[in-house]
């Protein structure tokens, strides 16, 4: 059986990662894919503690939190789509004055 830590790590480092990547990228297809991977950490977690704890609720959060993220996917790139249409890119900086 492998150790409720190293669950907690996995999921730290992914969610840094994903922090990291939110921060740090213009694009905004990354920063949506990095969201997605902080909230997959999140998920990592809620699985990990229900497990251990021998509850299912945890597993229920994470149906949740997947419904949430496949709408904020589907929206998100709608949102993309629409911008990209109008601006010809989809660089952060470029789009930030969405002024018309």
């Amino acid at each position: 059986m492998v150790p409720l830590s190293y669950y907690v790590a996995l999921s730290a480092i992914l969610f840094a990662l994903g922090a990291l990547g939110v921060l740090t990228r213009r694009n905004t297809i990354i920063i949506f894919m990095s969201i997605e991977l902080m909230l997959n950490s999140a998920n990592l977690l809620f699985v990990a503690f229900a497990r251990s704890f021998g509850d299912v609720s945890g597993q229920i959060f994470v149906f949740f939190v997947m419904a949430v993220a496949a709408a904020e996917v589907a929206v998100g790139l709608a949102l993309i789509v629409a911008v990209f249409r109008n601006k010809h890119t989809i660089n952060i900086d470029e789009v930030s004055g969405l002024k018309g």
